[in-house]
């Protein structure tokens, strides 16, 4: 004998409430009701906008190496994830890993080598830079006095871009190759980018012409009517002294005990 099909259960359950709301609805006056539709659509406009910024949010966790060529970067890469020494050639593309700061907290970024080359340099920090939550900016201290205008330059571009300075990373500026005699301290490093850079400032400020200071995606650097330091920045800035080769070449170990340190710290 065939089962009959349970016609109660497939009914609507909220069948009985809905003729007594519509009758609700109908003894209203319009300006209610107007009322009422508004505010279902400024709630769900507010999801729509909720949802939507929380999905763009960009997560910071991306630790650049960046720098002019040749200055150690990729070796400094490599000793930071392995340890180990390795022979590199000039980098044309971006190499990223993840690196475990050697900290309690075991924190680990996304470690990312950055081309230095100035016809590329640029476009991979525009890549990137949305998602940094450091940036090493890496000099060679043996021939720092040859390219002390170079790389103020680069170091200007990054300290008053709009987007770096408003998510203000840290700032790690690695003075390498410390194992060669002639390598300049990075105090003196400090020093000097300080007056090479308040000199590209005053060369470069007439550019700055809007009303909140910026201008093709650029901020002014550093508090107006005084000589630049460092300690005026949103962002802080640590110099440090390390040496991706180490002072026993290949064989030794490197020495970025300070470098490590700043990232242990993020």
């Amino acid at each position: 004998m065939e089962e009959k099909p349970d016609v109660e259960m497939a009914e609507n359950p909220f069948e009985p409430y809905i003729e007594p709301l519509r009758r609700q609805l109908e003894n209203q006056e319009p300006v209610f009701l107007i009322g009422v539709i508004v505010a279902l659509a400024v709630v769900i406009s507010s999801c729509v906008f909720l949802k939507y910024f929380l999905s763009s949010k960009t997560v910071r966790s991306a630790v650049l190496l960046v720098g002019l060529c040749d200055s150690g970067k990729t070796l400094l890469f490599c000793r930071l994830l392995s340890g180990k020494f390795k022979r590199t050639q000039t980098s044309i593309t971006d190499s990223s890993a993840p690196y475990k700061a050697k900290s309690d907290r075991g924190s680990t970024w996304t470690l990312i080598d950055l081309p230095g080359h100035e016809s590329l340099r640029s476009q991979y920090l525009e890549k990137f830079k949305s998602t940094a939550r450091a940036i090493v900016f890496v000099v060679d201290s043996a021939i720092f006095q040859k390219e002390v205008r170079d790389v103020a330059e680069f170091l200007y571009d990054l300290l008053t871009d709009i987007v770096i300075s408003r998510n203000a990373p840290a700032i790690i500026v690695a003075c390498n190759k410390q194992d060669i005699t002639m390598a300049k301290s990075a105090k003196l490093i400090q020093q000097q980018l300080e007056k090479e850079l308040n000199t590209l400032r005053v060369t470069r400020s007439a550019a700055l012409s809007s009303q909140d200071g910026s201008i093709g995606g650029s901020m002014y650097l550093g508090k107006k009517g005084k000589d630049f330091e460092f300690g005026q920045l949103s962002m802080k800035v640590e110099f440090v002294e390390c040496s991706a080769r180490g002072s026993k070449s290949e064989d030794g170990d490197a020495e970025l005990e300070r470098l490590e340190k700043c990232l242990a710290k993020l």
